[in-house]
């Protein structure tokens, strides 16, 4: 929608109050011509403020509103801000001067926001040397005598007052109250969904999982995984030797430790070895100990890892590739649960649960003569099959979730949401490196987002390559471009219910050259009777 001339009267000279209550009153008229004839309440609020900063020369602007049940104050619209500008503009209630304007519904005006020590500056928009030339306006909206809002502009620094400018705001502040309590109320309903959503979520989760979210969560809800934990509630209440089973990165550690904290030797030694991370010369000492003097450089008694977890449990992982001479001497320790230590002639009794794991086909290398045949048998009392993911597909969001979540907390990022193109590439992509592949991907992700989202280019080459068709070579830079683009483009729409005018605006991009992009993509728009339409048809492309 357009802004409206109105004819002035012609004369030689106007004073400037006159010309200035002028414009007041074409500003309150075409916004009250926007309450009547937008779409949405957010198309009204967004022109809204792009008319208060043509007619007050705003620099920047901001509607703010109160969520009651958190006590929190967000930006619901801002004019001059970009998108991670909006969202840092977040307040407590009575916190800076926007959070003290909606707690005591009084308005404020500040000549030079350089002088005021209660002003944020939470946006950072405004640089600090810039802030001697700023002043700064900010009134309540009401609804009755309820405070739910604020809007707040900042002017150019004037030695005039800023009277008229608070006159102005205080009108369209009472004339945009109940769209703004509309949107409030929309606000506050999606803050609940969204808390109860997590509320629920966690809720399956922890049933899901029962006791096995000690120490960390085993994430998943897939069917594989389903079955997975209730081979773990059999056998985590027993003694019974358990071997892990599954490809590189599928999380067998976080397994072995499920079933340990579910397990009585909870408050036991749970003590970890990865049989492929020691020197071959050196596993029987770390397994078994060494007595003082037994070999050059045991210039002490040293307690194995056997000793270590008398009482407890002791996880070895990469158990394929322990050595043929130690394997020996573990078959013994899974037999009589008894060793000596190297150098020495006592004979140690150890009361130990052993859960193994390995990637390696353990029957090949029976055959190859790499592995003991009946070591494997007694290991394998209790096998479980951890799934690779990409046999878990409904999982991978899950998961993506999950360190997006941990991530964002590691790394002081809000990250809000993943974006559909982003998804798509997870969820297609069949995850060789499994959650640990999974685990990496999201943490880059979440260090490369600069706007509270995680896009597909966000996501490393392998899978964008995967999202292009190509099996072999790499993406050229129009393609990769041109991906971008499109997903940029298509999540604006979304976000703008099809508006291609303010998707447009808020990419910063003019109305044709986002016709000509739509046409190209073959997305959809919304036509000004609310239909679904090509927005290349409209642009005469």
């Amino acid at each position: 929608m357009e802004a409206h001339n109105y004819p002035l009267k012609s004369s030689s000279y106007e004073h400037p109050a006159r010309r200035r209550e002028q414009e007041g009153l074409h500003l309150l008229f075409d916004i009250s011509k926007l309450l009547s004839e937008s779409e949405t309440m957010e198309t009204s609020l967004k022109l809204i403020l792009d008319r208060i900063a043509t007619c007050l020369g705003a620099i920047r602007g901001m509607i703010t509103i109160l969520n009651r049940n958190k006590g929190e104050i967000a930006t619901a619209e801002a004019w001059g801000l970009d998108g991670s500008q909006k969202l840092k503009g977040r307040y407590g209630l009575g916190e800076g001067i926007t959070g003290k304007v909606i707690e005591t519904g009084n308005p404020v005006t500040i000549k030079r926001i350089a002088d005021e020590p209660r002003f944020l500056n939470r946006t950072g928009a405004r640089k600090n040397a810039e802030t001697r030339d700023i002043s700064f306006v900010c009134v309540p909206i009401h609804t009755g005598a309820e405070v739910i809002g604020a809007i707040g502009i900042d002017l150019p620094y004037t030695e005039t007052g800023l009277d008229h400018e608070l006159c102005i705001l205080t009108i369209v502040a009472a004339s945009i109250s109940q769209i703004v309590r509309i949107r409030q109320l929309k606000y506050e309903e999606m803050e609940n969904l969204k808390a109860e959503n997590l509320r629920l979520q966690k809720l399956l989760r922890k049933e899901l999982e029962t006791h096995y979210d000690r120490p960390k969560y085993v994430v998943g809800n897939s069917k594989i995984m389903r079955l997975l934990y209730q081979q773990m509630e059999q056998v985590s209440g027993t003694t019974a030797t358990v071997l892990l089973l599954g490809e590189s990165g599928v999380g067998k550690e976080r397994i072995a430790n499920a079933i340990h904290y579910a397990s009585p030797r909870v408050n036991k030694p749970f003590v970890k070895l990865n049989c492929a991370a020691i020197p071959e010369n050196l596993i029987e000492s770390a397994l078994f100990g060494h007595e003082r003097g037994s070999f050059t450089g045991a210039i002490n008694q040293h307690k194995g890892y056997f000793e270590q977890a008398h009482c407890g449990t002791i996880f070895l992982d990469e158990i394929g590739e322990m050595p043929p001479a130690a394997q020996i001497k573990f078959l013994r320790v899974l037999q009589e649960r008894e060793f000596e230590r190297i150098g020495g002639a006592q004979t140690i009794k150890v009361d130990i649960r052993v859960i193994a794991a390995t990637n390696r086909d353990l029957t090949k290398l029976i055959r190859e003569g790499k592995f003991r045949e009946d070591l494997y048998y007694r290991l394998s009392v209790f096998p479980l099959v951890v799934p690779p993911l990409r046999e878990r597909k409904t999982d991978v969001m899950l998961l993506a979730d999950h360190f997006v979540e941990k991530f964002s907390a590691g790394h002081n990022k809000k990250i809000h949401n993943i974006s559909p193109g982003a998804i798509n590439l997870m969820t297609s992509y069949s995850w060789p490196g499994n959650v640990r592949e999974l685990e990496n991907c999201i943490e880059r992700a979440v260090i490369l987002s600069t706007d509270g989202t995680i896009h597909s280019y966000h996501l490393p080459p392998s899978l964008q390559k995967k999202q292009a068709g190509h099996s072999e070579g790499r993406q050229t830079l129009k393609e990769v471009l041109e991906r971008v683009e499109k997903e940029l483009i298509e999540e604006e729409l979304r976000w703008t219910r099809g508006n291609i005018t303010r998707a447009a605006g808020n990419l910063g991009i003019s109305g044709r050259v986002m016709a000509l992009r739509v046409s190209r993509y073959g997305l959809k728009t919304r036509e000004p009777d609310g239909s679904e339409g090509n927005a290349g048809n409209n642009a005469g492309v």
